[in-house]
């Protein structure tokens, strides 16, 4: 199988307004993807599409070869860790391993014991007096555990200190390695995305702005920049997909694989956090002149 999830023109609608349109998506077996966007942009509501917790509205997704939560075996090839990585407070983290091994075909007890010892955690210990890390690498160990085929992580680090941040970034990647799943990692964190994912997608007014390899994608961008303000458009092949212009600098980002030659531009590439951004930026842009052209 070359990729674990396919989506066609998959869209979702609540009461009439749409949270997720005209998505088409294919993520490739083995990577490790990093799903970006501004609060309402349909990040939730892909994932939980993903894991079958809710029905499309429109289109298809297929999820490792199948449709989500289609069945018993199909439920066993997806983890899930959602944004408050939701456990047992009563319950000692012994007891979730058990738990766990009993709901979970694949499970696998050595790897989820050696892992709560190398985090030096005593499985007695109640989860409800772990610290907010200690909490989601105990829901970390329990998806990987379950050795699924797709890990899907809802915001799992967004309550956490930069240090644990980095723990938890660090035993995910380690998993990824041991066991050769692919990851779908819903992120603010831009910072963690460029540390831990090799792809991206970025969702914006309910639709994908832009998909691809981390790689490949920063190689195809490039921010131009001239003293003073510019006569007009960038006369160039590729698509422009910010234009800025001031009395003092023009700026633009310009997506193409050609070379640049005019010597009036100063040539420079983007990085990751200026690639997302200004994707989204266009998103909002595009979606005022709609109201205003609405309006009129």
């Amino acid at each position: 199988m070359t990729n674990v999830l396919e989506a066609h023109e998959l869209g979702k609608r609540y009461r009439g307004r749409w949270a997720l349109r005209d998505c088409t998506l294919s993520i490739p077996a083995g990577s490790v993807v990093g799903l970006v966007g501004p609060n309402g942009a349909g990040k939730r509501t892909l994932l939980h599409l993903t894991t079958g917790l809710i029905k499309p509205t429109a289109g298809t997704i297929e999820v490792v070869g199948g449709r989500p939560a289609g069945n018993r075996s199909q439920l066993a090839k997806v983890g899930f860790v959602a944004q408050d990585t939701p456990l047992y407070a009563a319950m000692s983290i012994a007891d979730h391993l058990r738990l766990g091994a009993h709901l979970n075909r694949g499970w696998d007890g050595r790897f989820a014991l050696d892992r709560v010892e190398r985090l030096g955690l005593d499985p007695r210990s109640r989860v409800g007096r772990l610290s907010g890390g200690q909490r989601a690498q105990i829901a970390l160990t329990m998806a990987i555990a379950k050795t699924p085929r797709i890990l899907i992580l809802d915001e799992p680090v967004a309550a956490l200190d930069p240090l644990a941040r980095r723990e938890f970034v660090e035993g995910l990647l380690d998993a990824v390695a041991a066991y050769e799943m692919s990851v779908l990692l819903s992120s603010h964190l831009i910072s963690d995305l460029e540390v831990a994912c090799d792809h991206l997608i970025v969702l914006a007014d309910g639709r994908v702005q832009l998909a691809g390899k981390v790689d490949g994608l920063l190689h195809d961008h490039r921010r131009l920049t001239m003293v003073g303000p510019h006569p007009g458009q960038l006369p160039h092949e590729g698509e422009v997909i910010s234009f800025r212009r001031t009395d003092r600098q023009t700026t633009a980002v310009v997506r193409s694989q050609a070379p640049w030659h005019d010597t009036g531009w100063t040539v420079s590439q983007v990085d990751l956090e200026e690639l997302v951004l200004t994707y989204m930026n266009r998103a909002v842009e595009a979606r005022a002149r709609r109201a205003e052209e609405a309006a009129t």
